[in-house]
């Protein structure tokens, strides 16, 4: 069984897409063994209401009976739009959605504005997991008009030191920490608060050049498979489990990648 903790359908504005469709995404899945998916709606990162793009993804995933096993939607909300509290009711409640993607970047706030805690103590409550990325795109590509990573004439991503203060602050959440670029080192603390915390990293990430050394460092019940598709390539993110030697990896420990983890932060 195989569950990608990290895919989209919609549109980027400023690149080219394919498979962006749940229509294309199930047949890619279908050609490359992927059980299930879980989805979000790109279009909800750039529209002023994320409420409409949930919508458009809800309607989607109603129009074919074939999908409905197959993906498992996250809403895309901003805390600091008005209205988000009902959005994220609605969506959970009458849509059925099973998490929430945030992008602080994208939709201008800091990762300790309080509407964000709120947000992530409220699908907390709802015993669902909340979804950060480390990136999008790579900034190096970026279109101009595309968000600003750059700082002092330096471009600045995130790295993993700064999502750590959300989980600091709400440390009973679940997590999915995707497209790990980046890498940050972590003092002792830093490394316990991660260790403790129900948190899943995917498999997608460019940082991880050697999947062995991640799961040294974080522990086998902290990484699931994950693609970043449509942006990223569909392979790369399971070649890295499926690369892994039977000494570095059994084949429990790679069930464990492949679907067990995923389940278990899901709850299905």
């Amino acid at each position: 069984m195989l569950i990608d903790i990290n895919a989209y359908v919609g549109h980027w504005p400023f690149m080219q897409l394919k498979h962006n469709t749940c229509d294309a995404l199930h047949e890619r899945m279908n050609k490359f063994g992927v059980d299930i998916s879980v989805i979000s709606n790109l279009n909800g990162i750039f529209y002023k209401n994320t409420q409409s793009a949930n919508e458009e993804l809800f309607g989607e995933i109603k129009s074919k009976a074939k999908f409905r096993d197959r993906f498992i939607p996250f809403a895309v909300i901003n805390p600091i739009y008005a209205g988000w509290r009902d959005d994220l009711d609605f969506c959970i409640n009458k849509f059925g959605f099973k998490g929430v993607r945030i992008y602080p970047k994208y939709h201008d706030f800091e990762i300790l504005d309080p509407a964000c805690i709120e947000l992530v103590k409220r699908v907390r409550d709802y015993g669902l997991p909340v979804a950060f990325n480390f990136r999008m795109v790579d900034s190096r590509q970026r279109s101009w008009i595309d968000t600003a990573y750059v700082k002092d004439n330096v471009i600045r991503e995130w790295n993993f030191k700064n999502i750590l203060p959300i989980i600091k602050a709400v440390p009973d959440a679940k997590y999915m920490i995707l497209n790990f670029a980046n890498a940050a080192a972590l003092n002792a603390e830093e490394m316990t608060l991660v260790k403790n915390a129900d948190l899943l990293f995917d498999t997608s990430g460019r940082t991880i050049t050697n999947m062995s050394d991640f799961l040294k460092i974080y522990g086998f019940d902290k990484f699931a498979f994950g693609t970043h598709s449509p942006i990223l390539d569909y392979l790369t993110g399971l070649l890295r489990i499926e690369s892994l030697g039977q000494e570095e990896a059994d084949d429990a420990l790679k069930e464990m990648l492949r679907f067990g983890n995923a389940k278990k932060i899901l709850s299905i």
